[in-house]
């Protein structure tokens, strides 16, 4: 988009914060944010929350880098790892409590939401699974090495696949958020 999507406006506050709010509002308590672009502006955005900060100084880096850099910060009694992105604002806090229960009942699988047919984000992983992007490329190799563990959690948010990719998205989203 040309420019840092996770401080664009969503209401009264920047898209990083309606994502963490979130995080935050559905009890998750060891939550890390990986700060890329704009590391400052968005570190002073989320400023006071419950959360810690790591700087992915690698402009050219992708996500997997990200989430490899994160998830050293992570607690290690950790089971689970849940990997939300900034630029899916919309996701509800319903959503997070619904994959975190269905990780009680299925600890060793993937957990992907699933809106009418179509999977989205965030996307849960047990900790021995998450711990494959050590070895392999991408989240999509992770995926896909266990596939026999993948399961779609059924759920009614929208948010799940409403990205923030073009200024198209965020026109659409911030319609919806209102």
């Amino acid at each position: 988009m040309g420019r840092s999507k996770q401080l664009l406006p969503l209401g009264h506050s920047p898209v990083i914060r309606h994502c963490l709010d979130t995080i935050v509002a559905s009890g998750l308590r060891d939550i890390v944010v990986v700060l890329g672009a704009d590391h400052d502006g968005t570190a002073a955005a989320i400023s006071g929350m419950p959360v810690r900060t790591v700087v992915n100084a690698d402009p050219q880096s992708d996500m997997a880098g990200s989430v490899r850099l994160g998830l050293r910060q992570v607690d290690r009694a950790s089971t689970s790892v849940l990997i939300c992105l900034a630029d899916h604002p919309l996701v509800s806090s319903e959503t997070i409590m619904g994959l975190v229960n269905a990780h009680r009942s299925s600890p060793d699988s993937i957990l992907i939401p699933l809106y009418q047919g179509r999977r989205g984000h965030p996307t849960l992983f047990p900790r021995k699974a998450i711990e494959d992007i050590f070895s392999v490329e991408t989240l999509r190799d992770v995926i896909a090495s266990r596939s026999g563990s993948v399961r779609t959690v059924d759920v009614d948010d929208e948010g799940v696949v409403l990205d923030l990719d073009t200024t198209e998205d965020y026109e659409r989203i911030k319609q919806r958020f209102t």
